[in-house]
């Protein structure tokens, strides 16, 4: 059980990173990623943040808890320099903020989101099946998303998934409380928006890859 994309005060949250904590771990969560908006102007002071909280969560600490980002809203040309940034100061997970049709955000910015190597391309909008079959090979994960609004292409995203191999996970983007869905209701909110079941089990497979991934990094530091 994880989300891999989760925001705090240290953006526009509405919780300290210890109270996001404690409500995943009361959904029974076994990992989760704080990924706050970073531009430029932030992205020292968020991930130098994150890492201090998660430096002193106790050893034995029962949630794993990545250090990430979500790149957000910045030009494209800029997002290749910030995902290389993100990672230099200790960025486990970097999330790039799709091309969602619910904001006004820069055409070009999944195709240079893909490109540059993000872990996860959020809510990407009407994704092509270009981009789909570049996120494949490049091994970033597309969102499918519970967020009100940028839900709405969640049955397109899908489709871009399936007919290109490209990764697929869920996750909250959770701002507040009532955004910290149990996992199995995340699930489902796939499954209404896929083709069938078969779309969970993906989901599935695909997030313990990323979660893999993310545990390697951690056993490294």
């Amino acid at each position: 059980m994880y989300d891999f994309h989760v925001h705090s005060i240290l953006s526009d949250g509405a919780l300290i990173p210890a109270e996001i904590c404690q409500r995943y771990l009361k959904k029974g969560f076994r990992a989760i990623a704080i990924t706050d908006h970073c531009d430029d102007s932030n992205i020292n002071y968020v991930i130098n943040s994150l890492n201090n909280f998660v430096r002193n969560l106790p050893e034995n600490f029962p949630l794993a808890v990545f250090v990430g980002v979500e790149i957000t809203h910045v030009p494209p040309t800029r997002i290749k320099g910030l995902i290389k940034l993100a990672r230099q100061l200790g960025a486990q997970l970097v999330v790039v903020h799709g091309e969602t049709i619910v904001e006004p955000v820069a055409r070009g910015t999944n195709l240079a989101a893909i490109e540059a190597g993000c872990d996860i391309l959020a809510h990407p909008g009407f994704i092509s099946e270009e981009e789909a079959k570049l996120a494949r090979e490049k091994g970033v994960f597309l969102e499918v998303t519970t967020r009100s609004g940028h839900c709405y292409t969640n049955g397109w995203v899908i489709n871009a998934a399936l007919k290109t191999g490209a990764g697929l996970v869920v996750n909250n983007d959770a701002h507040g409380p009532k955004d910290i869905l149990d996992y199995n209701f995340m699930l489902d909110i796939a499954r209404g928006a896929g083709p069938g079941g078969d779309i969970v089990e993906k989901i599935r497979q695909d997030t313990e890859q990323l979660a893999t991934r993310l545990f390697s990094l951690q056993s490294k530091k």
